[in-house]
């Protein structure tokens, strides 16, 4: 069935690691009528990366990746390649990739980040904001490049911090935008293609 209506989609694979929210949203926002995607293949870094679980679920095939091994990462590419992929969407994705491999998907690898970018790049980012005091934090999808979540911004969304904000609440409270900017951004790329 999710085969026969990717026929005339864009062809693309979600990088995950971890629980796969993200992936879950991403897999809703790929059924709806008017979506121009269709997921066709998810990566996951880790063999027990609780995000496995909804891409069984819907019928998308699972890779586990071994990103240290060369080998592993040579056969990724191979199979990216046959599944004609056009872009990908990391989504909670806690690898680096390697230099080589963001060249041969050059401008085609997107990544979500919760906060305000060029702020609190990399990992702790709700915690570093809220020692910090700011009072705005957000998320961010933006191409990836070999530098960590640097590459060019494709769309922003800013939320403010309150005075009794924990780390759980604002994480909360970034997520729920999340899932609402990853789909707009996804389609403003695609509407290019």
């Amino acid at each position: 069935m999710i085969k026969s209506i990717g026929i005339n989609k864009i062809q693309i694979s979600v990088f995950i690691s971890g629980r796969g929210t993200n992936l879950k949203n991403l897999i809703k926002f790929s059924k709806r009528k008017n979506s121009l995607i269709n997921i066709n293949i998810v990566i996951s870094s880790k063999k027990n990366a609780y995000g496995i679980k909804y891409a069984k679920d819907n019928d998308i095939k699972v890779k586990i990746v071994n990103f240290s091994k060369h080998n592993d990462v040579m056969s990724l590419l191979k199979l990216l390649k046959q599944n004609n992929i056009k872009l990908i969407c990391l989504a909670g994705f806690l690898k680096i990739l390697s230099k080589k491999f963001i060249n041969k998907f050059n401008g085609k690898i997107i990544n979500i980040h919760p906060s305000l970018l060029p702020k609190y790049k990399g990992l702790n980012t709700h915690r570093r904001a809220l020692e910090k005091k700011e009072k705005y934090s957000g998320c961010t999808v933006h191409y990836v490049n070999e530098r960590l979540d640097d590459g060019k911004i494709i769309l922003q969304k800013k939320i403010k911090i309150y005075k009794n904000d924990s780390i759980k609440t604002l994480q909360n409270r970034v997520l729920k935008e999340e899932y609402r900017l990853y789909p707009k951004s996804i389609n403003k790329i695609l509407s290019n293609y």
